[in-house]
């Protein structure tokens, strides 16, 4: 029986197993007909929703991976706002309110708070946590 999950997503691309194995997890999980509810990256896993991080050629680049995946079965990919702030990740409106010279938020993503995170594992029958 299909159901609904919310996938938490803490580890960045690099360092650890974290963020790959989710993602290979949600590509499982549309591959068997269940629901995402919503991605939430929280604490490091915002570093997943930087379009600046550019690995070596020879190796998976897991922030593009993440948008593709984001962006190929509409799900909807939320980066936790004051993580991403305070690792320098930000979209437009936050760039223009902090007076910073760039954005690098991909559009696949968006910022909000833990709020998002609460109301997706209301509304979800399992919440898997990937930590770093």
């Amino acid at each position: 029986m299909p159901m609904k999950y919310t996938v938490v997503v803490m580890g960045a691309p690099e360092g650890s197993q974290s963020s790959r194995t989710a993602l290979a997890f949600c590509h499982a999980l549309v591959d068997q007909n269940h629901t995402l509810e919503r991605i939430f990256f929280y604490a490091d896993g915002v570093h997943n929703a930087s379009m600046l991080v550019t690995p070596p050629q020879d190796e998976q680049n897991l922030p593009a991976d993440w948008s593709n995946f984001i962006q190929q079965y509409d799900v909807d990919a939320v980066v936790c706002i004051a993580a991403a702030l305070r690792r320098g990740i930000m979209d437009t409106d936050e760039q223009s309110r902090y007076q910073k010279s760039a954005a690098n938020l991909s559009a696949a993503f968006s910022l909000s708070g833990l709020g998002q995170l609460i109301a997706a594992t209301a509304s979800s029958d399992r919440t898997i946590t990937f930590g770093a």
